[in-house]
């Protein structure tokens, strides 16, 4: 069970590594004007999102079925873990939403938007780690 958990850690700390600096890259492409920056941008994105990001969510959920069905690992505390995996998998797909936007060039939204939409994943952070440390419920 270690080793299970052990990846699961691992591909969640790789999952958050893309869920804090795809929206940081959205920052700074909101902010670009000219169009070398905005195609590097572009590249580094869909590069992080589908090389980084989607991997490391897909293993991330799939050692952490294992885990929960493999192990019988229950409680109430996990119940709020799914819920909030289930906001970050939405947010995930969001960031997929808002990365087809810049690649078609119909990003609306200021570079100061993306900086509070940065926020999010660092406030679910905090309270899943509580919750699998804690174990409060």
């Amino acid at each position: 069970m270690l080793w299970v958990k052990a990846f699961h850690i691992v591909f969640m700390v790789t999952w958050f590594a893309g869920l804090f600096y795809l929206p940081r890259l959205f920052v700074y492409h909101a902010q670009s004007s000219d169009a070398v920056s905005i195609e590097r941008f572009k590249v580094m994105e869909r590069k992080l999102y589908y090389g980084i990001m989607a991997p490391g969510a897909i293993l991330t959920i799939v050692f952490g079925l294992w885990l929960w069905l493999g192990f019988g690992i229950s409680g109430g505390w996990l119940h709020a873990k799914l819920v909030l995996v289930g906001v970050l998998v939405a947010y995930h797909l969001y960031c997929g939403k808002l990365l087809a936007d810049f690649r078609q060039d119909r990003n609306t939204r200021s570079h100061v938007w993306f900086r509070w939409f940065n926020e999010l994943p660092v406030v679910i952070l905090i309270a899943v780690v509580l919750l699998a440390v804690l174990k409060p419920l």
